[in-house]
């Protein structure tokens, strides 16, 4: 996975006070924000995000009297993403008694100034939910904070993001992967005989074969090919005619796997 993460080495944290509970598998992340002002000047400046982290550690250890600081990551609008506890180890941020349930990770936003979320925050968000699925054992919860707890966090545009699922910006909901678009109708409909060759018969070959159809990719459309065109056909409640038209080679991507 891709993650342009920030050691705690790299942003110059202090060393906790103590040990942390240890955190191995959860139902999965409560989304926060810092509850207070966030200057907009950050957007065109990281190292103010630094000193941001910095200072909620400051907070934390100082005012607060925890170890450390109470997230487990913080997610920055330069799609950055800081170890804070890190993963297998307990936070502090979701409320007393509630810490084991759930990783807490910070989106770097707040109630007044920088208000709204950007896109490189939100995939820095989804990218630390990711690293802590992946080395954490996160479940595959993404809640608010105020979802179990009083609290206006995460503030009301980043809730309302998690209440429409914490989809990725572009459609991506997280945890799926990327389909690639399907290729186009070749414009030919691939049928035998005659013997045809060609790169849209490997293509269509090469897709069935991935559905679990016993099929050479050869790029040659002869009686082999013919016979399974046939039978998916007859699966798919299709005009069986072994010939692959347009609505054959739709259904070829788009049908449900059966």
């Amino acid at each position: 996975m891709a993650i342009d993460l920030v050691t705690r080495r790299e942003w110059g944290a202090r060393e906790p006070r103590g040990s942390y509970g240890r955190l191995t598998s959860t139902k999965g992340v409560k989304v926060h924000y810092t509850g207070g002002q966030v200057s907009p000047d950050i957007v065109n400046d990281h190292a103010k995000c630094v000193a941001m982290v910095r200072s909620i550690q400051n907070f934390h250890m100082d005012g607060n009297g925890w170890i450390d600081i109470g997230y487990s990551m913080i997610a920055c609008p330069h799609r950055k993403v800081f170890e804070g506890r890190g993963p297998g180890h307990l936070p502090a941020a979701n409320g007393a008694g509630l810490n084991s349930a759930h990783y807490a990770v910070l989106g770097l936003v707040g109630n007044a100034g920088l208000v709204q979320p950007t896109d490189d925050t939100l995939n820095a968000i989804l990218d630390a939910v990711d690293y802590l699925r992946l080395k954490g054992g996160a479940g595959r919860e993404i809640k608010g904070h105020r979802d179990g707890y009083s609290t206006d966090c995460p503030g009301d545009a980043l809730y309302a993001w998690v209440r429409r699922g914490a989809p990725r910006p572009g459609g991506q909901t997280p945890g799926e992967p990327q389909e690639p678009s399907p290729p186009a109708f070749p414009g030919r409909v691939l049928k035998y005989p005659p013997l045809l060759e060609g790169e849209d018969v490997r293509t269509w070959q090469a897709k069935m074969k991935s559905r679990g159809w016993d099929i050479d990719v050869d790029g040659l459309y002869g009686e082999g090919s013919r016979e399974v065109c046939r039978a998916f056909q007859e699966e798919k409640s299709l005009p069986v005619t072994g010939a692959v038209d347009r609505a054959t080679w739709d259904a070829t991507w788009k049908a449900p796997v059966t």
